[in-house]
């Protein structure tokens, strides 16, 4: 009895998680916008409110752009449309996101946990907006992630160790926060970073040597921080790095 239980949990482990995948299709994607344009409050220019019908296809709506294999969402780009509003949980469903781009609008609010589902995305530009709390530290969950922008926001507290999980990501940039603590050596760990950005925040401590072992640094900006010490010698095997630090 014993055996053929353990048997049942196995196959309802296996089978459920497979029901789950096939029954999410573009509905899903149409339920997770919507409820997103739900949380928005303003919408000065009626670009959301004429486009996001449930009468349009998803895949025509504005800033909306489908994939041709899967036909899901694959990028949203709501950019410099000056809408204020928050992100749901509900976002997290959107699991076919490759690319989003929300950024100089005012959304505000924290980024919910369950954006750590969005595997897929490539590309999350958020700045110029609102959002605060802590920078969320499930971002090194995130593995095929290359450019995370974060700038012009509120975030405060300090910058997750966990970003060294993402081994993919090129630009980093952080600047004009109020983030504090140490610049975590772990950042040293990312062989494809090309640019950092993490001046005007409230950074101190000293430059970690470890920066230097990431090779493929182009620019670097630490300025407007509390950092103190020198730079690094090791930071002169970087060979590709343009001006360091003096520049916001």
């Amino acid at each position: 009895m014993e055996k053929t239980f353990t048997s049942f949990l196995l196959l309802f482990h296996l089978v459920v998680p497979s029901l789950a995948i096939t029954h999410t299709n573009i509905t899903t994607d149409q339920l997770a916008l919507l409820s997103f344009k739900s949380q928005i409050i303003l919408d000065p220019f009626h670009l959301l409110d004429e486009s996001w019908s449930s009468t349009i296809p998803v895949c025509h709506w504005v800033g909306v752009t489908c994939g041709s294999r899967h036909h899901r969402v694959k990028s949203l780009n709501i950019s410099n449309m000056d809408l204020t509003g928050r992100i749901p949980p509900d976002f997290g469903n959107l699991t076919f996101l490759d690319s989003l781009d929300l950024s100089s609008n005012n959304f505000y609010g924290n980024l919910p946990q369950e954006m750590a589902r969005l595997h897929r995305l490539r590309f999350v530009r958020l700045g110029f907006n609102n959002f605060s709390g802590e920078v969320p530290s499930w971002f090194g969950v995130l593995q095929q992630l290359q450019v995370l922008t974060l700038r012009n926001n509120c975030f405060n507290g300090f910058i997750p160790s966990l970003f060294s999980n993402i081994s993919k990501l090129q630009t980093l940039d952080l600047k004009f926060n109020s983030l504090e603590g140490q610049i975590p050596k772990e950042i040293g760990n990312l062989e494809n970073l090309s640019f950092l950005n993490l001046g005007v925040n409230k950074l101190k401590g000293f430059i970690p040597p470890s920066l230097s072992n990431a090779s493929m640094l182009v620019s670097v900006y630490l300025s407007y921080n509390f950092l103190q010490g020198n730079i690094p010698k090791e930071i002169g095997n970087l060979q590709n790095l343009k001006p360091f630090v003096n520049r916001a």
